[in-house]
């Protein structure tokens, strides 16, 4: 199964700006559409004091030089992609247990979303932009209330990206596979009706773990009614820089894993970790194998 999705994150929280302009991102665009990619996601539209929208209702942001996501909106109405919008984080109140503060900042913004970009024909989705690996931190709440809420603006389907909360990334505090699934279980439970799609995020697992992850989180929406994507990360969490682009070898059996039990892959993300138009030379060769596996030609 080829990547049809990609993440887009332009507010470069833990990796570089490319300092890419319209030119880049329509360039990038029109390679998507080449190669089968379908959907794109912009993971946050804003994280603290930086946001992608000159929005008038998110309080003290850094200056919004250029409209980002009317650019992101047109090119994919152009190209024939269709766009999740992702949602604000404050990076301050949800994580203080204040998920309440968290709701009420991300409504007028979210309003100001679809007075500015709702006519879109590309807008086809919502994403829930508060990650986590376990039943905690008010994400029940979190995902009730902002879900529910994107929902009775614009009725789309809305896709989460969680993470597992496994030993590679979290060491003595992550969960065995049995423990994810309980947590997981009951978030899905008591979550009915916020979320559509799950994309589980692929790197915080060991390799020998992920497929028997995977099978069972795909149980999981079965159960539940969930869509299950999967979420291929094309970076190298085994390397102890942030990040560079992922091992060829090792990608390719995340994939095998995943195209057993997804509905679909996507991918954090192409731009940086895959384009060969990316900043990072690595990430071009990572391009030629992955369509040399596939037989892209022409690209």
């Amino acid at each position: 199964m080829r990547i049809t999705g990609t993440f887009l994150d332009e507010i470069t929280h833990d990796i570089p700006s490319q300092n890419w302009g319209r030119a880049e991102w329509d360039r990038e665009f029109a390679l998507y559409k080449k190669i089968g990619l379908d959907t794109v996601i912009i993971i946050r539209a804003g994280y603290r004091n930086k946001c992608i929208v000159p929005s008038k209702t998110i309080p003290d942001l850094l200056p919004v030089y250029e409209d980002l996501a009317e650019t992101f909106f047109d090119l994919a109405d152009q190209h024939g992609l269709n766009l999740y919008f992702g949602t604000y984080d404050s990076g301050r109140h949800w994580v203080r247990r204040t998920w309440w503060k968290e709701v009420e900042v991300n409504k007028p913004f979210l309003e100001e979303v679809v007075e500015r970009y709702g006519h879109h024909p590309s807008f086809k989705g919502w994403y829930l932009c508060h990650e986590t690996g376990k039943n905690d931190m008010h994400i029940v709440e979190l995902f009730n209330h902002i879900g529910r809420f994107c929902k009775s603006l614009k009725d789309l389907p809305v896709l989460i990206s969680p993470y597992p909360q496994g030993a590679k990334q979290l060491g003595e505090a992550g969960f065995t596979l049995d423990e994810s699934f309980d947590h997981w279980n009951r978030i899905f439970e008591e979550t009915k009706g916020a979320f559509d799609i799950c994309a589980f995020q692929d790197g915080q697992v060991h390799y020998q773990e992920l497929p028997a992850f995977i099978e069972g989180i795909g149980e999981l929406g079965k159960r539940h009614g969930v869509t299950i994507w999967s979420n291929l990360e094309t970076f190298d969490r085994d390397m102890p820089i942030k990040f560079p682009p992922a091992d060829w070898r090792y990608l390719r059996f995340k994939i095998e894993a995943a195209s057993r039990v997804a509905e679909k892959i996507i991918t954090f993300e192409f731009p940086h970790f895959v384009s060969p138009h990316s900043c990072y030379p690595a990430a071009h060769n990572l391009f030629r194998r992955y369509a040399e596996h596939f037989g892209i030609e022409g690209v």
